[in-house]
């Protein structure tokens, strides 16, 4: 592997560990929403719920699309997910990119699938409802 050649200036080392440990966070973070995605999900729903942003006919269907979203994260291209969260990447300091795909997969997909009455909140309480539950999931 080729190393990577970093003229001597301080500015430029510090922002490469900046994206180096925010890389391994994202890694470790995807890594463990695959893992744990059936509780994930399973907390998910239930919160989504529980603050009145989604209403549902079947809870259960519901967990299983979510569930199979955070176990196909980790496969997902890299292009592929920062496009899915273009429109919504500024909406909070220091994001977390799982709680932003999570976020917009709920604003422009779930929305339209079959067991979906509605969906209410703006994107920032959406985003936090999700948030709250995979922060559970991020290194501290």
């Amino acid at each position: 592997m080729a190393r990577h050649i970093n003229p001597s200036n301080s500015t430029n080392k510090t922002i490469d560990a900046i994206d180096r440990k925010r890389e391994r966070e994202r890694q470790f973070m995807l890594k463990k929403s695959r893992e744990m995605a059936a509780e994930l999900a399973v907390a998910l729903v239930q919160r989504l719920l529980d603050l009145h942003i989604i209403e549902t006919n079947s809870v259960h269907a519901i967990q299983e699309v979510m569930a199979k979203q955070l176990q196909q994260l980790s496969d997902m291209e890299e292009f592929d997910m920062q496009f899915k969260i273009a429109p919504i990447r500024n909406l909070t300091p220091d994001p977390n990119v799982i709680s932003l795909f999570l976020t917009q997969f709920i604003i422009e997909d779930l929305i339209n699938h079959d067991n979906i009455q509605d969906v209410f909140g703006d994107d920032l309480e959406i985003y936090r409802a999700v948030d709250s539950i995979l922060n559970r999931i991020r290194p501290r």
